[in-house]
Order: C-alpha cells, then sequence, then structure tokens
C-alpha cells in the first residue's frame, strides 16, 4: 500500500501526538503511526507516570495543559471520587511522590484518543496503530519515504510527505534514512561538559526498565512463576550497586549513599523518607467512595528494575536485551512475592498481584519497555551542559537565553546507570528553553525529531527526555511544519533569517499561546 501526505508522523509517542495534532489544527493532513494500539509513549505504553517541573501548572505548554486538564475531568466524570477529591481544581488521582499528577496509562491512552478524535473523523489525521518503520529513502537532503511495517498483518505501508517527523522512542529514521546521528555518550574532549565521560563511548547508554503495575490483596496469593533466570538476577551484583537488584537496596541518586527501602511504610534512618509503594502510585484508594476501590495501583518503575546489561544501540542482539530486561522486572515481583524481608520478621508479599488491565497487556508488563535515551541528531545547534547546569554555569547565572527559543521545561540533569558501567548522573540543572537549532538537523532538510532524539547530548538529554518537554518539542516541530509548509521555507531558512523566525515565534507564541521565555526569577531558580 502508499499513501501521500503534507507530514508524517512516525511514533505515536508524546513528541508525535503533539507534532500530529498541531499540524493539524494548523490545516495540514498527517499520517501518524504508532508501534503499539495506544498513543502517548512513556506516558501510556511504557506505564510511566509524568515527571514534572513545580510550575507545571501554570508554564506548561498548552497542548500539555490540555491533555492534564481532560484527564482529571476523565476521572470526574468517570469514577466515583469523593466530593471534595472531584472539586480539587489540581485532583491527583495516584497522589504518588514522582509526581503531583499521577494517573492511569489506560486513562491517558483514552483521553488522548478523544483529542484526536474530530481530526481523525475529519480525515485530518490518520492514525496506523502496529506500524513500525523498516526502511526510509532519502533523495539527496531530503527523505522521499517511510516504509512501515503492519505487526498484526505482515504488509507493508510505505509513505511519502512533504515533512517527516521523526517521533520513535529510538530514533528510528536517523539510522534508516542516514541523517548524521550521535549514540551513546560524547567525550569531555569533544563537548568540555563537567560530568561527559573523558573520551566518547557509543555503548554508554541509559538503563531501561520494563515496568508493571501491582495492586495489594492481603490474604491472598498471586504469586508468579519463578523466572528461569531469577537465581542469576539474585546473586547478580554491578560494582557500582550495594548487592543484588532483587532487594530493596539502592543508592541516593545525588549522593551515592546506600538506602534501604521499605514496601509500605517509611525508612528515615535509611535515606528512605516516604514507602517504596507510595512513590509511582497511580490509584489512591482514599480518593474514590468507600467500597469502590478495593486496592491501591502502583507502578513498578524503580531502580531495582533498571536494566544496564546490554545497550540496546550498537549491540548484536538488541532482541535479546529486551528479553533480559523483561526478565529482571519478573524476577523483582517474583522477589517481592516470595523472599522481601517484612518489618514483621518474615518474608514475601504474595498478596502483590499483577493489573493487565492497567497496563494494557495480557501478562501486566507494559507494552514497551521505558527508554530513557536515544540516536540524537547531528543538529545545527547542541545543547550542552554548559548550558543548563548549575555547576556548568556561572554561579547564579540562570540557564542560557536562547533567542530562538520554541518552548520550555525544566527537571534535573537525572542519568541512570549506564551500560558502560556507570552509576547515577544526578546533577542540577536550572529552568531552561528548547532552542530552535537542537530541533533541526546539520544536512537534512525535510526530517524533524520530536523525541528524546534532538540535539542534546548524553548529558543534557538527562533533562530534556522528560514528559512536558517531550510534548513541547513535538508541539514546536508540528507548528515548524506548518509554518514551512504555509510559506515555501525550510526549517533552516526559517531559524537563519531574523524575519522568518520572528513570524515562526509570533505563531508559537500568540496563535498556540506557547511561552518561549522563563521569567528571570524561575529562570536562576535552584533547588
Amino acid at each position: 500500500m502508499e499513501l501521500a501526505t503534507d507530514v508524517l508522523v512516525v511514533g505515536g509517542g508524546l513528541g508525535g501526538v503533539a507534532a500530529a495534532l498541531t499540524a493539524a489544527r494548523l490545516g495540514w493532513r498527517v499520517v501518524l503511526t504508532e508501534p503499539t494500539d495506544w498513543l502517548g509513549g512513556q506516558l501510556t505504553s511504557q506505564a510511566v507516570p509524568p515527571d514534572e517541573h513545580p510550575w507545571i501548572e501554570e508554564y506548561a505548554a498548552p497542548g500539555y495543559a490540555e491533555l492534564r486538564r481532560r484527564i482529571r475531568d476523565y476521572y470526574r466524570r468517570n469514577y466515583p471520587l469523593r466530593p471534595e477529591v472531584a472539586a480539587d481544581p489540581l485532583l491527583d488521582p495516584g497522589r504518588g511522590i514522582v509526581s503531583r499528577f499521577c494517573h492511569e496509562p489506560r486513562v491517558a491512552a483514552a483521553v488522548i484518543e478523544e483529542m484526536l478524535a474530530p481530526w481523525r473523523a475529519s480525515g485530518r489525521i490518520t492514525v496506523r496503530f502496529e506500524h513500525e518503520p523498516i526502511a526510509a529513502y532519502a533523495g539527496g537532503d531530503e527523505i522521499e519515504a517511510v516504509t512501515l511495517l503492519d505487526r498484526r498483518t505482515g504488509g507493508e505501508l510505505t509513505v511519502s510527505a512533504t515533512y517527516v517527523v521523526d517521533a520513535t522512542e529510538l530514533g528510528d529514521l536517523l539510522e534508516l534514512a542516514g541523517v548524521e546521528h550521535v549514540v551513546g555518550a560524547e567525550g569531555q574532549d569533544t563537548t568540555g561538559e563537567l560530568h561527559a565521560p573523558p573520551v566518547a563511548d557509543p555503548l554508554d547508554q541509559q538503563a531501561i526498565s520494563w515496568c508493571f503495575a501491582l495492586d495489594y490483596r492481603p490474604g491472598e496469593d498471586h504469586t508468579i512463576d519463578r523466572p528461569s533466570t531469577y537465581g542469576t538476577w539474585l546473586e547478580r551484583a554491578a560494582p557500582f550497586w550495594p548487592g543484588s537488584q532483587l532487594s530493596f537496596a539502592d543508592v541516593v541518586p545525588i549522593t551515592l549513599q546506600q538506602r534501604e527501602w521499605r514496601l509500605f511504610e517509611p525508612n528515615p534512618a535509611e535515606r528512605a523518607p516516604f514507602a517504596l509503594w507510595d512513590f509511582r502510585r497511580i490509584i489512591a484508594r482514599s480518593n474514590f467512595a468507600d467500597g469502590a476501590v478495593e486496592s491501591d495501583v502502583t507502578v513498578v518503575n524503580w531502580p531495582q528494575i533498571d536494566y544496564w546489561e546490554t545497550p540496546l544501540l550498537g549491540s548484536s542482539d538488541p532482541d535479546a536485551a529486551l528479553a533480559a530486561s523483561r526478565e529482571l522486572s519478573l524476577s523483582f515481583l517474583h522477589w517481592l512475592q516470595t523472599d522481601a524481608p517484612r518489618p514483621d520478621g518474615g518474608t514475601g508479599y504474595p498478596g502483590l498481584r499483577l493489573r493487565p488491565d492497567v497496563t494494557g497487556t495480557p501478562d501486566g508488563l507494559a507494552k514497551s519497555p521505558y527508554i530513557r535515551e536515544s540516536r540524537r541528531i547531528a543538529a545545527e545547534f547542541t545543547v550542552l551542559e554548559q548550558h543548563v547546569g548549575v555547576e556548568a554555569r556561572p554561579d547564579g547565572a540562570g540557564s542560557e537565553v536562547f533567542a530562538d527559543s520554541v518552548g520550555l521545561g525544566r527537571y534535573r540533569i537525572d542519568l541512570h546507570p549506564s551500560t558502560a558501567g556507570r552509576t547515577y548522573v544526578d546533577i542540577e540543572a536550572y529552568p531552561f528553553q528548547i532552542p530552535l537549532g537542537a530541533l533541526i538537523p546539520v544536512r537534512v532538510d525535510n526530517l524533524l525529531p520530536a523525541n528524546k532524539n534532538i540535539g542534546s547530548t548524553h548529558i543534557t538529554n538527562g533533562c530534556y527526555r522528560l514528559h512536558p518537554v517531550e510534548w513541547s518539542i513535538g508541539e514546536a516541530v508540528g507548528a515548524l511544519v506548518s509554518f514551512c509548509l504555509a510559506n515555501g521555507l525550510s526549517p533552516r531558512k526559517v531559524r537563519n533569517d531574523p524575519a522568518h523566525l520572528a513570524d515562526y515565534q509570533r505563531l508559537l507564541a500568540d496563535g498556540l499561546g506557547v511561552r518561549l521565555a522563563w521569567p528571570d526569577h524561575i529562570r536562576t531558580h535552584r533547588d
């Protein structure tokens, strides 16, 4: 089969959805493809509640603010909330620790479908689920078409488009189309970043995590079969880790001090100030009418399931790495159910139960692994630690101010342990801008990134990879391709011509309501 469209968005994560919605709202035809049967990426198919900054209620990108509002309204319309919970404008379904807004992935997937519904009905957006890219065709400095495999039928679909957006989780089109890109860690000898390794290491990639959802039913036994690799994981210990991952021990990411968690209660004497169960809780039973919900539900996305043995990119067998990641997650669950120490002196919590309905899968594991790091374009401009890192900036200066800003973000530079045997890199970053130059490849004219594949480094990817930033990147890209189509311009021309740049930024700010700059009191904020 063949299709032709104005814009092809490959990858239905938050960046891809934002790019597709924005381009459609501005009048263009979009084909949006997704390898699973849910849109939303890390928020849905990877089952990761949003990691957000303290100013998100006021400074979210317009589409992301709409997504959050619609999710809250979904709970108000459909769930038996306590009256005071329903009336709270900052309704938080899960009351998790990681965010002020933790909710079920399936609800986010449903809401994203609501947001796309009118555009799909009009034909402005065509969605192809369970399609993954297998080939890309370039003519000179442009991508002419992309071929996708239908995972259900085995058939192939080739889509030609004026603009192609790579919103895949691993930057798949960069490899398929021969677009210049970077994998793994850049070297300090090249970037000058304080926390980069001395020299480049393409195999230095952040751990992935295969998340899963649990509730807890005391007195029942929901123990899964012992995984075949359970004994291996129980005995294996990385040099930088305090023993086996099948334990409650890990390290504080900032200080690297060892700590010891408890599942259902805090352990402040061991630097664990809250219950591990509460960290990414997505349903808080106390929010609902008496008897409506029998148990809290939490998502296990904890350090114990970080898989750092083998990189996905550059590995001789990435499928084996994915399988091993799943085995680690299942082994940790089995350990929780059978061998985890309890405060009463016993072991195991057999009442822990997988929730396949929450993740939309047969087994209760997420549809896809949580990917923290992707191939990254060689960009016109690369964001370095020197632009956003507190230690790397003049004292109190705040983040770099970019004249070509297209959006905002804020998160610590948070790198999980890596496949090169590196432990956490968790350092303070200022609230930052997203520069247009980081979205434009050095050579190719009609391909743009809309996920973790922008012109960041291994280090700065640690703060540009989170949910609200990914949406902001996608929103900016959707507006950029629309502006280029309407005016017969290339993205490069837009960035490098002051008049065109000003017009494009006016579309973002006045037309869409995107904020392009932090107030100075926030831009210079430190934790």
